[in-house]
């Protein structure tokens, strides 16, 4: 027989309790990766459309001629290409708003009217893999549409009709061009105005080129290659 009483045991694991194992720290809770993606692309958006608005404001006060307006479009056309069309779309709205509270609404359309929606264009053209020559020249379309916009805006705001006041200029550069020609006639009102429209078309044409070469050179560096360009671009840069 066991000396040992039940009643003793009872009393003795009282007084000497059994070690209890180390609790485990909790498992670290593995963030989702669509989240992450979805913060990562919030925080470009508002990152870049505050850099768009920024050059616009930097331009706007302190003009160092046409240095800083060929990166109006791309902010808002890195986007496109990182994060696609919603991004874009709101980089361009959330640099309107700012704009609107740090200039007021007018300079804000302006931006939005052409060179947020430049950037969406050539964001999406370039994502697409367009050649130069078709986003170039729906660009200048849209610059075009832009300068006239502009024109509409101050006119009405103003209250002058600023269009008569290009007409005047256009008038003289076609007398001009006239008589280097030896053309012994006066340039009709239809002449004029066409030209008017093609000289603002070709200068939006000069500015989307330009902002294609400063996109080669500023986006294959940040990763984000857009279309190579014309042959007969790659033997002037001596770019490959």
């Amino acid at each position: 027989m066991d000396d040992s009483n039940w009643v003793d045991e009872g009393d003795e694991l009282r007084n000497n309790p059994q070690p209890t194992p180390p609790k485990m720290p909790p498992s670290p809770i593995k963030p989702n990766a669509a989240k992450i993606r979805q913060t990562l692309a919030m925080v470009e958006t508002a990152f870049l459309a505050s850099a768009g608005s920024l050059i616009w404001l930097i331009n706007y006060y302190f003009p160092v001629g046409p240095l800083l307006r060929i990166f109006f479009p791309i902010p808002i056309a890195l986007l496109y290409l990182r994060w696609g069309n919603r991004s874009a779309w709101m980089g361009a709205l959330v640099s309107g708003l700012l704009l609107t509270v740090l200039m007021g609404p007018t300079r804000s359309i302006v931006f939005l009217i052409p060179y947020g929606l430049m950037g969406v264009q050539l964001g999406a053209f370039w994502r697409r893999g367009v050649s130069w020559e078709f986003s170039m020249i729906t660009g200048a379309l849209l610059g075009t549409f832009g300068f006239f916009f502009r024109f509409w805006l101050f006119s009405i705001l103003l209250g002058e009709d600023l269009w008569q006041y290009i007409i005047n200029q256009m008038t003289g550069l076609a007398e001009w061009i006239f008589l280097r020609l030896g053309i012994l006639a006066q340039p009709s009102a239809i002449f004029i105005q066409i030209l008017a429209v093609v000289l603002v078309f070709v200068n939006s044409l000069i500015y989307l080129f330009a902002v294609h070469l400063v996109a080669l050179l500023v986006l294959d560096k940040l990763g984000n290659r857009i279309p190579r360009p014309p042959k007969w671009v790659q033997v002037i840069l001596d770019y490959e």
